[in-house]
C-alpha cells in the first residue's frame, strides 16, 4: 500500500527505514539554519558594540571640547576680574573687626551719636544726606527732644508765603538733613569739578562699606616715587586711581566729642563709618532681632513637627489593617 506525504512517498513496508532518513535530513537543516542565525545575531552584536565605541569615542571629543572652551571662559573672566583690580599703587581695603559684625550684633548707638556729630561738623560742609531726615535719630542716636533741636539748629528753605516769596524757617523733625549746596553745579564749581556724593548710602554703594570708608579717611599719604599728582588733588591709595580731588579732613582733635571721648582721627573716622553703615541700612538691629525670633519660633515648630511625626504619624503610617471574614 502506498501513501503519499508532501512530495515524499512511502509504502508501508519501508515506512520507518524512509521517516529515520527525514528526521535525520531535518535535523541536519535546523543545525544549519542555527548556525547561519547565530552568526548573523553576533555580527549584529558586533556592529552594535562597534557603534557604541563610536558613540563614546564622539562623547569624548564634545566633553573635550567642552572642557576646553570652559576652561578658556574662566581663564578670560580671571583675566578680565584681575584687570580691573587695583593696581599696585592701589589698596584694598582690610576688614576690621566691627562690634556690629557678628550674626546677633547690633550697631553700636553710642558711636552713631558721635558718628552724627563728625558728619555734622566736617562732613556736612560738602555732602548731603538728602535721604534721612531728623526724625530718624529719635530711638537711634538722640531722645526726641534732642532731635527736635538738632532740626532747629538748620535753616531750610520754604516757601512761597502769601507774596509769592521763598523764605527760611527752623527745621523741623520731618525734614530731611540739609544740602549744603543748591544744585550740583554750584557743588562742582566749589570743589574744582569734583561732585561730592551724597553719603545716605554711601556705605552700600561702595564696595567694602564700612571698611572702605575707614581706610580712605585714614589712608592719605605722599605719593611714592614716581607719581605725580596735580595741583588740587591729593593721593589716596585706596581711591581708585590714586588721585582725590577730597583733602584730607580729619586730623586729631579737629573737634570735640560731647561725651568727652577722645577725637582722634582714627575715632572719628572709625565713629563716621559706623554712622554711615546705619544710615545706609536703618534696619540693620531690627533685621537681626526678627532673625533671632524666627530662628526660635521654627526651633519650636520643628520640635513640635518631629513629635507628632514620630509618635503619631508614624504609628498611622505603620499599621496594617486586616479583614476577617464573618465565620
Amino acid at each position: 500500500m502506498h501513501y503519499t506525504r508532501g512530495h515524499i512517498t512511502f509504502s508501508r513496508p519501508g515506512t520507518c527505514i524512509i521517516a529515520k532518513m527525514a528526521a535525520v535530513a531535518c535535523r541536519g537543516v535546523r543545525t544549519v539554519l542555527g548556525k547561519s542565525a547565530g552568526t548573523s545575531i553576533l555580527t549584529h552584536q558586533s556592529a552594535k558594540f562597534s557603534t557604541l565605541r563610536e558613540m563614546a569615542t564622539a562623547r569624548k571629543a564634545v566633553l573635550a571640547a567642552m572642557g576646553v572652551v570652559g576652561g578658556g571662559a574662566a581663564g578670560l573672566a580671571y583675566a578680565l576680574n584681575q584687570s580691573v583690580k587695583a593696581s599696585d599703587l592701589e589698596l584694598h581695603t582690610v576688614k576690621f573687626p566691627w562690634s556690629h559684625d557678628g550674626v546677633f550684633s547690633s550697631l553700636d548707638h553710642a558711636s552713631i551719636r558721635r558718628g552724627y556729630e563728625v558728619y555734622k561738623n566736617v562732613c556736612a560742609a560738602c555732602h548731603s544726606m538728602k535721604y534721612i531726615a531728623f526724625r530718624n535719630l529719635v530711638g537711634v542716636s538722640h531722645t526726641e527732644a534732642e532731635a527736635k533741636d538738632e532740626a532747629m539748629g538748620v535753616q531750610i528753605d520754604d516757601g512761597p508765603d502769601d507774596e509769592g516769596m521763598m523764605f527760611k524757617r527752623p527745621g523741623k523733625l520731618s525734614d530731611y538733613f540739609p544740602n549744603p549746596y543748591p544744585n550740583d553745579e554750584a557743588a562742582r564749581a566749589a570743589n574744582n569739578g569734583a561732585l561730592p556724593p551724597d553719603l545716605s548710602y554711601i556705605t552700600s554703594a561702595r564696595h567694602g562699606g564700612e571698611n572702605y570708608i575707614f581706610s580712605l579717611l585714614t589712608g592719605y599719604c605722599d605719593p611714592p616715587a614716581g607719581v605725580t599728582v596735580r595741583e588740587g588733588l591729593y593721593y589716596n591709595p585706596y581711591f581708585v586711581g590714586g588721585a582725590i580731588g577730597m583733602a584730607q579732613a580729619l586730623y586729631n582733635e579737629v573737634m570735640e566729642y560731647s561725651d568727652g571721648t577722645p577725637a582722634t582721627a582714627s575715632q572719628m573716622a572709625k565713629d563716621v563709618s559706623v554712622f554711615l553703615k546705619w544710615a545706609a541700612e536703618p534696619e540693620h538691629d531690627d533685621r537681626k532681632r526678627m532673625a533671632l525670633k524666627a530662628i526660635m519660633m521654627f526651633s519650636m515648630l520643628f520640635t513640635i513637627t518631629y513629635y507628632i511625626k514620630r509618635h503619631k504619624w508614624a504609628v498611622l503610617k505603620s499599621r496594617k489593617i486586616a479583614y476577617k471574614p464573618p465565620q
